[in-house]
């Protein structure tokens, strides 16, 4: 358990001053480096609990319209496509917590189902033509769209996750998200591996 914690704090330690994610492993202890046959276990774990913090803090660097909430204390719901793990974590991670002042949900969603209203959708998996669909399907609409895929600015996406030496990374398009009528927070753009800027 002392090899895993390690493994796991030392994946998250880039990320720890924003997003706080040492502070939700209460109780993990330091150790010796991890060994062989925990290292890819840790590795996915950690993983999964960097995008579910980054999830969770992403909608604080959003200015919404107000015909995306129906009242001052509305939820801010986090809709999740094709990762069930990531999204059990996300509603672990989000109990008692806010978004500027809102409470959390978190709702496991299915590709084949009506889209329930959400605020943040996470887009698991690497199918170009699907994502690609799905990300046309949502045009326009104040939905903070996120990814996992290889070049998915380019196919709308708002925020993409990115692997960058090892560490998991995301890119942004403040672009796509003002097409959506949703509004980045410049904060935002110095903790992102990259910006996108506008066509030429």
């Amino acid at each position: 358990m002392k090899h895993r914690a390690f493994a796991i704090v030392q994946y998250l330690r880039p990320l720890a001053k924003w997003c706080g994610i040492l502070a939700l492993l209460t109780g993990v202890t330091l150790s010796g480096p991890a060994s062989a046959e925990t290292q890819p276990v840790d590795r996915i774990y950690a993983e999964r609990l960097v995008k579910a913090a980054y999830l969770y803090k992403f909608g604080s660097y959003v200015v919404w319209p107000e015909r995306s909430f129906a009242k001052p204390d509305s939820p801010l719901k986090i809709g999740i496509i094709g990762d069930d793990e990531l999204a059990e974590e996300l509603a672990r991670m989000v109990i008692g917590r806010t978004s500027n002042g809102r409470p959390l949900t978190v709702h496991k969603i299915r590709p084949d189902a009506t889209m329930p209203r959400v605020h943040v959708l996470f887009i698991g998996g690497t199918n170009r033509a699907q994502i690609a669909d799905m990300l046309t399907s949502f045009k326009g609409q104040p939905l903070l769209t996120v990814t996992e895929t290889d070049h998915a600015l380019n196919l709308g996406s708002m925020i993409n996750f990115v692997a960058i030496d090892g560490k998991l990374r995301f890119e942004v398009s403040p672009i796509a998200a003002g097409v959506g009528d949703l509004a980045m927070s410049p904060k935002l753009f110095p903790i992102a591996h990259k910006v996108a800027s506008a066509p030429r």
